[in-house]
């Protein structure tokens, strides 16, 4: 099966099927914000706003990284686009390890023209350097999306689970250090939803990278999705074996965060998997992410229309703002003050 065949399986599979987790949750539940009755606030004046990577973002809120190599694909970039230009919010895009492979894929990538000002990621599986990318790759990566920045996402539990999968590792890391050493532009490195551990985390510093999003279990079970690509009975029972996998998003992002205390005070940390609401965007926030990515949510609404997209986007920010102003935070730093969030 191609790579593109492969993406727009992953569509059409998260689109109609239950990948959900059915136990394993993102574990903000377990959080809640201390109400303020006297906030001392005006709503009007609440600042959501954050800038990463020299961009300023009108609210910490990144596009997760979906698709890209088809003609369904290009058409969800181009609305994905469309709608963070006009929201001034950031985008990742699929990987593109297809267009490298058929640049006549390319146009589905080109996000760019859609977003002048947008904060844009580049993406490639980090697993491809062991199998013959380099940092000539990765530039035309950032080239080809003119992106401030290029995700190398980390998929082992994926890439085993498929027939198709690469499944050596070895090294990997090292590939990783290699590029963040030779290419001018920023590197994030980044999990599916499964999560980084704290040990991860510190490896991925001491490599160089210059973000993490640590992407953790309780949305979308990349497991399960493989399960209903899968060929053989075999296949499936493996599959279906690791839809609980994962370390829940809210202990993926302490870990990774106490990492990046130890280590890199300043460095950013993007959290993602199984966010859904405005508010699980502030709890992430008052957990210590940077940015926040949501990639279901978005997915459902773009197959309507880039209005859908942006209706969607209002929305949460609109809670999130209302979060921020019930627990008396008037800016996304006064957010991670202590004592803002409750553990129950």
């Amino acid at each position: 099966m191609s790579h593109s065949d492969r993406k727009t399986d992953h569509i059409r599979i998260n689109l109609e099927e239950d990948v959900g987790f059915q136990r394993l949750t993102s574990g903000f539940e377990s959080y809640h914000f201390t109400h303020q009755a006297l906030p001392e606030l005006n709503l009007a004046e609440v600042d959501s706003s954050t800038t990463l990577f020299g961009k300023r973002l009108a609210a910490p809120i990144l596009v997760s990284s979906m698709t890209g190599g088809t003609q369904q694909a290009g058409m969800i970039n181009q609305r994905l686009a469309e709608a963070v230009q006009a929201r001034g919010l950031a985008l990742g895009v699929g990987s593109q390890r297809a267009a490298l492979e058929d640049p006549g894929t390319a146009a589905s990538f080109a996000v760019r023209r859609y977003a002048p000002d947008a904060l844009i990621f580049a993406n490639l599986g980090a697993v491809q350097l062991n199998y013959g990318y380099g940092v000539d790759e990765c530039r035309r990566a950032v080239e080809m999306v003119e992106a401030d920045g290029l995700i190398l996402h980390l998929n082992p539990l994926q890439e085993v689970l498929q027939p198709e999968g690469d499944t050596n590792w070895r090294g990997v890391l090292a590939g990783i250090e290699a590029v963040c050493r030779q290419l001018e532009t920023p590197i994030i490195a980044k999990e599916v939803g499964w999560g980084i551990s704290q040990e991860t985390a510190r490896r991925l510093i001491e490599a160089g990278v210059s973000a993490i999003d640590v992407a953790g279990a309780g949305g979308t079970s990349w497991s399960e999705v493989e399960k209903h690509r899968a060929p053989s009975e075999r296949l499936r029972r493996l599959a279906a074996a690791f839809r609980e996998w994962g370390l829940p998003t809210a202990t993926t992002l302490l870990q990774t965060v106490a990492a990046r205390n130890e280590l890199a005070p300043g460095l950013p940390i993007i959290a993602s998997g199984g966010i859904r609401t405005g508010q699980e965007i502030a709890k992430a926030v008052a957990l210590g992410a940077n940015l926040v990515g949501l990639a279901a949510p978005f997915l459902q609404r773009v197959v309507e229309s880039t209005q859908a997209v942006l209706d969607e986007m209002e929305l949460l920010e609109a809670e999130m703002r209302i979060a921020m102003f019930a627990s008396g935070a008037g800016n996304c730093a006064e957010l991670r003050q202590p004592g803002r969030l409750c553990h129950i």
